[in-house]
């Protein structure tokens, strides 16, 4: 007998039908003799349609009342859920997630879990009730509810998989693992049977939408091992967790991310702590920024040039124009045009030549390079939007030509 964590995104609860198979697959992990926490996500595009509803009445609503109205998606879930699970014959009791202990900052929209008190959710496994929690939420230290941004149920899962020292943390999707590509849109991609913490970090914060990356962050830090497997077939998943089985592949994942702006800042003053100034503001507000290219100072000025998520561009701009030694300066936002493609493998770090071969992979597809970001184990590039997916193509063509056979 074990804890298992299972959590179902959006597309798996999306109907009633959808429902009663999650309920099964609850029920059938529980018959096995296993004590059982459920985390759901927001019915398919419940999300969705809650901002578009904020936005009719106020498009620049504050945080706070956003997280009030998102929240409610996932108490529709928890309440449907429960209901099938014990229209199966199982017990089942529903908890929000300041009810199951989840206790964060108070960064509205984007908060971090600071706690979860299980205290609750123990007591409802000894009364042998299958828990239902709604993932995504929690509460400040004003007693307001609080969301844990987009992808949030995956983080809400492995925390609760870390609190209690589950045996396993299983992320129910629509895909049936973690692949090599997108398959819809790479036809050789490949399902992984396993992949480090190290690599499924990089992939999920460079655009491949399986897992959370906050999530990821969180698993490595506890050693959760994480399974993602499919909610509509019954077939074993991907393994995340901190090492894998050797083998001859360079590259485990080739990824672009569309959601993304690049901003450039034309003549700052060349000075020191210029750069200090600039991106320690954007930190300030919570604006992250991945790749950043800075010119050779040329007439006492350098240009700088970075990007940001597509849904920060706007935020980072108001940053930018509050800054007086940026006063006059050009400013350039892009946010419409540029993608991010990402080759990901803990075998680059031991194989030179490797960027060399994307770049002669991107060349003889005609894509041009903008700006390039390297780590032990990533290279990501810029480029042209519409080049995306082609280049997604010719990059794992370069890296896994066998995975089509």
């Amino acid at each position: 007998m074990g804890l298992i964590v299972q959590k179902f995104g959006g597309s798996s609860v999306a109907n009633a039908e959808r429902v009663m198979n999650v309920a099964r697959i609850v029920t059938d992990t529980y018959a096995k003799g296993n004590d059982v926490v459920v985390v759901v996500s927001a019915q398919g595009d419940t999300t969705d349609d809650l901002i578009e509803k904020a936005k009719e009445i106020n498009p620049n609503a504050n945080k706070r009342e956003m997280d009030m109205l998102l929240t409610a998606g996932e108490q529709i879930s928890i309440a449907l859920l429960s209901m099938a699970i014990e229209k199966l014959g199982y017990k089942a009791k529903s908890l929000l997630g300041w009810q199951a202990g989840f206790n964060t900052n108070s960064v509205y929209g984007s908060a971090r879990i600071k706690k979860v008190d299980t205290k609750r959710i123990k007591l409802e496994l000894q009364k042998k009730h299958i828990v239902v929690v709604a993932g995504f939420q929690g509460l400040n230290k004003y007693e307001d509810l609080t969301t844990l941004g987009r992808g949030g149920s995956d983080t809400s899962a492995v925390a609760i998989a870390a609190a209690m020292q589950a045996d396993r943390c299983q992320i129910f999707t629509d895909v049936d693992g973690v692949y090599t590509a997108d398959p819809r849109k790479v036809k050789g991609a490949v399902k992984l049977d396993e992949i480090t913490y190290d690599e499924m970090l990089e992939l999920a914060t460079l655009g491949a939408q399986v897992l959370n990356n906050r999530s990821v962050e969180m698993a490595k830090k506890y050693n959760v091992v994480v399974e993602v497997l499919s909610s509509l077939e019954r077939k074993p998943g991907t393994l995340v967790k901190e090492t894998v089985k050797m083998e001859k592949m360079l590259v485990r994942g080739v990824t672009a991310d569309k959601n993304v702006a690049r901003i450039s800042i034309i003549g700052v003053p060349n000075i020191p702590g210029i750069a200090y100034k600039i991106f320690g503001k954007l930190a300030a507000k919570n604006i992250n920024v991945d790749i950043i290219l800075q010119s050779v100072g040329r007439n006492d000025t350098k240009d700088i040039t970075f990007t940001v998520a597509g849904d920060n561009a706007g935020e980072a701009l108001e940053v930018l124009n509050t800054l007086d030694f940026l006063a006059g300066k050009t400013i350039e936002c892009d946010n419409e045009n540029v993608a991010k493609v990402s080759a990901v493998g803990a075998g680059m770090e031991t194989h030179p030549g490797v960027a060399a071969k994307m770049f002669e992979a991107l060349f003889e597809a005609d894509i041009n390079i903008q700006m390039i970001s390297t780590s032990e184990i990533k290279i990501s590039v810029l480029i042209d939007k519409k080049d995306a997916d082609k280049a997604v193509n010719a990059v794992h063509d370069a890296f896994l030509p066998d995975s089509a056979d």
